[in-house]
């Protein structure tokens, strides 16, 4: 099994010890530090998001393999220049006004770390303000909302209408556990997943 193939069994076992270990070593060995966020890191969380997906892992054990890609890449970040770390866009990522829920929006958050973008994650209990504040200061390309009560729901539809009054060009998605794609549609959101693969999935198709 080759060194890459280690450092992604461990990033898939949630082991951060070992994937600091392995990654510390691929450095030492003067390996090309894209390489092992790509080949390595990113290759984990990606069987991960697959297994997530078909059910065969579960919340908690997803968190702690994306942890573990996590201090993986911190160790390697100073090595590569921003310009050259691995971005196909940027996401601007909150729970909405009213609901204090960020389990699902802090996994969706690290699937699309995973998944190559750059997230801006602004919390939870976001008024629709605050979203527009974000966007004119991050400019992203996809605004993701969260919700997981019925009671809050309707916050990301004022959100939209804001970001829309106010003329800014973003794309917005939604999700959460009383979401819909019949719901999307109504309050006009460009799209909804409804798990955090999928929110990575419709994210690369929208961007692309």
């Amino acid at each position: 099994m080759s060194s890459f193939e280690q450092l992604s069994k461990n990033v898939i076992s949630g082991n951060q010890t070992q994937v600091r270990d392995y990654v510390k070593a691929l450095i030492d060995a003067g390996t090309n530090p894209l390489d092992i966020i790509n080949q390595g890191l990113i290759a984990g969380m990606n069987v991960v998001g697959a297994r997530f997906k078909n059910g065969e892992m579960f919340v908690p054990e997803v968190l702690m393999s994306a942890k573990s890609m996590a201090a993986g890449i911190e160790i390697v970040k100073p090595l590569i220049a921003d310009k050259d770390m691995p971005s196909k866009g940027k996401i601007l990522l909150g729970t909405v006004k009213g609901d204090l829920h960020d389990i699902g929006k802090n996994l969706v958050g690290m699937m699309m770390e995973s998944g190559g973008f750059h997230v801006v994650n602004l919390g939870i209990d976001i008024a629709p303000e605050k979203f527009v504040a974000a966007i004119k200061e991050h400019h992203p390309d996809i605004v993701a909302l969260s919700a997981l009560l019925t009671t809050t729901m309707l916050h990301m539809k004022d959100t939209i209408e804001l970001i829309k009054e106010e003329g800014l060009r973003v794309k917005c998605i939604v999700g959460g556990a009383p979401i819909s794609q019949d719901f999307a549609d109504e309050i006009g959101a460009d799209g909804f997943a409804p798990d955090a693969a999928s929110a990575v999935e419709l994210c690369a198709r929208l961007i692309g």
